[in-house]
């Protein structure tokens, strides 16, 4: 579950949120919706505690923002799986090497990898193209990519911070159904987006974020 109570960050330069309260229940797959600079990344940064709260706090899957701490956030991020507009795929190694990263970091041995990143990238369509590096895949290929190593570590909370952002309408639509494919198997799914044409008629939550103030549609 993901809780928020009369929350409020500032940026210096806005696209903060002001006293918001929300919560998202497992195994909801809802979207949150509002223009460039309404706050919706703050709210995904929020969630995924990389950033705390001025007033209010934030709860994800038993983890408060009250008692988080640095040694925390590794344990709270653990069963968070996030997924960035600007990919954030590293050029020098390739795509199971990408994948796989998350893998690494949390401990998994040698023998375990090989197959749970097979296993990912054939659920995002991307199966024959390990050896491949960033720059030989498209911006669709790119963001599957990303979501291959989002959803690697099995986490029970999905975010998608503005995912077809840089697609094409095409790709955007095959992103969004693979995020539904994904969401059959329980997992919690949050996906931001400016674009109301892409996520209406779906039948989910849809949040309205503005200036920082949430709406619900």
């Amino acid at each position: 579950m993901i809780e928020f109570q009369n929350v409020t960050y500032a940026h210096q330069k806005g696209s903060g949120v002001n006293n918001l309260s929300l919560t998202i229940e497992d195994g909801e797959f809802s979207f949150l919706i509002g223009p460039t600079g309404s706050g919706k990344t703050t709210l995904m940064r929020l969630m995924y505690f990389d950033l705390l709260p001025d007033a209010g706090r934030v709860k994800v899957n038993g983890f408060s923002s009250k008692s988080m701490t640095k040694r925390k956030i590794p344990k709270a991020r653990k069963f968070i799986g996030m997924v960035f507009q600007d990919y954030k795929l590293l050029d020098d190694r390739n795509l199971f090497e990408n994948v796989a990263l998350p893998l690494h970091v949390l401990g998994y041995s040698a023998g375990e990898i090989p197959e749970r990143v097979e296993e990912a990238l054939e659920l995002v369509g991307l199966e024959g193209k390990d050896h491949h590096f960033p720059n030989e895949l498209s911006g669709g290929e790119q963001q599957r990519a990303c979501l291959a190593r989002a959803i690697i570590k099995e986490p029970d909370i999905l975010l998608a911070d503005e995912p077809t952002g840089n697609l094409d309408p095409v790709a955007s639509f095959e992103l969004v159904r693979l995020l539904e494919t994904i969401h059959e198997t329980g997992t919690t799914i949050l996906m931001a987006s400016h674009n109301y044409n892409l996520i209406k008629g779906r039948g989910r939550p849809i949040y309205e974020l503005k200036d920082g103030i949430l709406r619900g549609r």
